[in-house]
């Protein structure tokens, strides 16, 4: 198979991505006004905590699907093999975690802000640390979440870059600020279709031009990608069963468990039996979305087989390849190219309003209302209306950071573990360990932080070697090569990283190689045994705030039957704060 001509974007694919992203614009307009708008602060950043389980799901399902997932997750498995499906079983693990450990716990708080719990559990303190973590945490991860795809697509369709990263970002901005919540979870809903519609018009019609699926599956096999087990138990290897299960369950703990985003949605259901029954059906989105992935991994592999064209020089990336597909097997198609890119600019929508969104309720809830306590309704409503728009704003600003930045799916899930797991570690400190103090906490929480952060810079400054990542054999015997440009040689991957062989460091094989996919779980164990200890230590200044702590709550103006807790590992103290906040949710959970 020859270098194909490359279809170019017609005036149909701009139609088409222009009308996804009107269609998101006209959700945010109407859900700023319908049910008359958003009265209060509540409305905005929770949705009047009135929403059912379907579309909650469907828009947790969006938020973390981003691009990165339309782009980045078939590049992963034609490069490495369909080991990423491992994932399947993660996911079933993360929902687990999040339903039964920390859902009951902030919903039955009723609160705005997850990090509202670190203070009610530990201290002020402890709760800004968490805000300002989230905060940079979610900033850098929308830059590349704008940026890449932006990127991937400029490069092969010549869709314009800075074109595309100003529009998404301000269409985001534009509904997040009109529709609060209801509007994320709306377009969410809306943009889930969109990506489904991508990716199934990708499969079909890769699956007619090979003939069948038995040939996809058929190549897939003989090229080795259907690699779906490998019990190697070195935490070095970049992808095996162990670092999937494992190191991802920690991951994607720290994003559904605790991250503001995702729980924000969960906590605007109507009650807790819709929040639980959301996630759980958002398992099955996520499943659908990843079966979805794997087989326009696998199609990309058969179609490519003898001709790569990243090693041909077509595409400088591998996150170009998806594009490249598309253009290639729907030149004929006009406005199908237009379908892709808008289902994989969905993926960037849904992940930056949701992002947009909680930027602006821990803001308002940790670092404004604390401050001002006599701000009306009213003007928090305003307030969260421009913070919004700040932070569309800002995040705009990081996609041009993001720039600067290098391999899309790694360096995405990366941030993540390098942040989210120290955060991970200091919520299930407080929910799990009811001896846990402040000081620990806080404690564990920098060792957590500075043991990621050392191996996760070491980790981009000098990249594991190919025989820990196990890159698998592609090939460039069938591409005719006419013109000058190209090379049939390997040399992405190989020359970049052996020349500098005499420079790496020893740390650099051993202790920088660990699988990005452990960042998460180191800051987590870290956090955790370090806190831990470290409240044994001081644990005498423990026992005189539990006393003043049982002391306050024991104050109460009428008496209350004692309703137990869902989860013997919780602390009555600490479940007990919200009783009195429960009753003015409406409902008595």
């Amino acid at each position: 198979r020859g270098a194909p001509q490359m279809g170019r974007f017609t005036v149909w694919d701009y139609v088409v991505f222009a009308a996804m992203l009107l269609i998101s614009a006209i959700i945010g307009i109407y859900y700023a006004f319908v049910g008359g708008g958003q009265k209060t602060s509540k409305d905005f950043l929770m949705a009047g905590r009135s929403m059912s389980a379907l579309p909650v799901a469907l828009s947790l399902t969006a938020s973390f699907m981003s691009a990165v997932t339309v782009l980045g997750t078939p590049a992963e498995i034609y490069r490495y093999g369909a080991i990423f499906c491992i994932f399947a079983i993660t996911y079933g693990l993360v929902v687990l975690c999040s339903a039964e450990i920390f859902l009951p716990v902030f919903y039955k708080l009723g609160i705005t802000s997850t990090y509202e719990y670190l203070e009610l559990r530990f201290n002020k303190y402890l709760r800004l640390c968490g805000t300002v973590l989230f905060i940079i945490q979610t900033t850098l991860y929308t830059g590349i979440v704008i940026y890449a795809p932006a990127l991937a697509l400029n490069q092969v369709t010549g869709f314009d870059l800075w074109g595309a990263v100003v529009a998404t970002g301000v269409v985001c901005t534009f509904y997040c600020t009109l529709g609060g919540l209801k509007a994320v979870v709306w377009t969410d809903v809306f943009q889930v279709g969109i990506m489904v519609a991508g990716f199934s018009s990708v499969i079909i019609r890769a699956v007619v031009v090979q003939e069948g699926i038995g040939r996809i599956v058929n190549d897939s096999y003989h090229g080795g990608r259907l690699n779906f087990w490998d019990f190697d138990p070195n935490p070095l290897q970049r992808h095996t069963f162990w670092t999937i299960v494992i190191g991802g369950t920690f991951t994607w703990t720290g994003i559904y468990g605790v991250n503001q985003s995702q729980v924000q949605r969960y906590i605007a259901c109507k009650n807790r039996f819709h929040a639980k029954l959301s996630l759980y059906i958002n398992l099955v989105g996520l499943w659908a979305i990843l079966v979805c992935a794997t087989l326009c991994g696998l199609a990309l592999y058969s179609i490519y087989k003898d001709c790569d064209p990243w090693t041909a020089n077509q595409v400088s990336a591998l996150d170009q390849l998806m594009p490249y597909l598309v253009l290639d097997i729907m030149r004929d198609f006009p406005g199908v190219p237009g379908l892709f890119v808008a289902s994989a600019y969905s993926g960037t929508l849904s992940t930056v309003s949701s992002s947009i969104n909680a930027l602006a309720a821990v803001t308002v809830e940790d670092l404004i209302k604390p401050h001002f306590k006599s701000l009306s309704e009213k003007k928090l409503s305003w307030i969260s209306m421009g913070m919004s728009l700040f932070y569309g704003g800002v995040c705009i600003a990081m996609a041009a950071v993001a720039s600067l930045l290098g391999a899309l799916l790694q360096a995405a899930l990366s941030i993540f573990g390098m942040v989210g797991g120290p955060l991970l570690g200091l919520f299930a400190l407080g929910i799990l360990c009811s001896f846990a103090n402040g000081i620990g906490a806080f404690v564990g929480l920098v060792s957590g932080f500075i043991i990621s952060l050392w191996v996760g810079i070491g980790s981009q400054i000098y990249p594991p070697l190919p025989e820990r990542t196990k890159p698998l054999p592609l090939s460039t015997v069938g591409c005719n090569i006419s013109s000058g440009n190209f090379t049939s040689t390997e040399i992405p991957l190989t020359t970049v990283f052996s020349t500098s062989g005499a420079e790496r460091p020893a740390l650099a094989d051993n202790w920088y190689s660990l699988s990005y996919l452990y960042f998460s779980t180191l800051g987590t164990l870290v956090t955790v045994v370090v806190g831990i200890i470290i409240s044994l230590l001081t644990g005498t200044s423990f026992r005189v705030v539990i006393e003043c702590k049982v002391e306050v709550l024991n104050w109460k103006p009428f008496t209350m039957a004692d309703e137990g807790i869902d989860n013997p590992a919780f602390s009555h103290i600490e479940m007990d704060i919200a009783s009195d906040k429960n009753k003015a949710n409406g409902l008595h959970i």
